[in-house]
């Protein structure tokens, strides 16, 4: 009975929920920037939240069959792959921040999840949430590209 599957506040209280944690998140980064917060475990543990968020959400939204498993299951590849090469830097001292096409990803993401659970009637075109859904997908292949090129070197020092 969440995400709307049910009476039709559900799916507005499913909706705000997921709003308020994905702006407490957005809140929690520009405090830690804007007073200098940001420590190593921060860089490591926020990306993961945001994962846990927005998988969570979209795997609730494949069992309502808003969308696509295949989908979910690029994305959820991208983030087992960026996951385990964190932890592979992790071992070597390194910590990576999450970069500015991982952010755009994530917002995108985040907007895409709005898109679906709100699932507004017509005459609201769906195209605009496919257009979304698509740039995700774009964002998320194009993100995990850009991580592993710039930190190659961090597979080199394990040879």
């Amino acid at each position: 009975m969440i995400l709307g599957q049910g009476e039709g506040w559900m799916k507005w209280a499913a909706l705000a929920i997921f709003i308020i944690a994905s702006l407490t998140d957005t809140l929690d980064g520009y405090i830690a920037r804007k007073y200098h917060l940001i420590t190593d475990f921060g860089k490591f543990m926020d990306p993961l939240a945001d994962k846990i968020l927005v998988m969570s959400a979209m795997i609730l939204l494949v069992e309502f069959g808003r969308l696509p498993s295949w989908i979910v299951i690029i994305i959820l590849a991208r983030e087992f792959a960026v996951s385990g090469f964190r932890l592979i830097a992790s071992d070597n001292g390194l910590v990576i921040a999450a970069s500015w096409w991982g952010k755009v990803k994530t917002v995108t993401q985040m907007i895409m999840v709005i898109l679906m659970i709100a699932d507004f009637p017509a005459p609201y075109p769906h195209i605009i949430t496919d257009i979304v859904m698509y740039a995700a997908l774009a964002l998320t292949v194009i993100s995990m590209i850009d991580y592993f090129a710039k930190n190659a070197h961090v597979l080199e020092s394990q040879k």
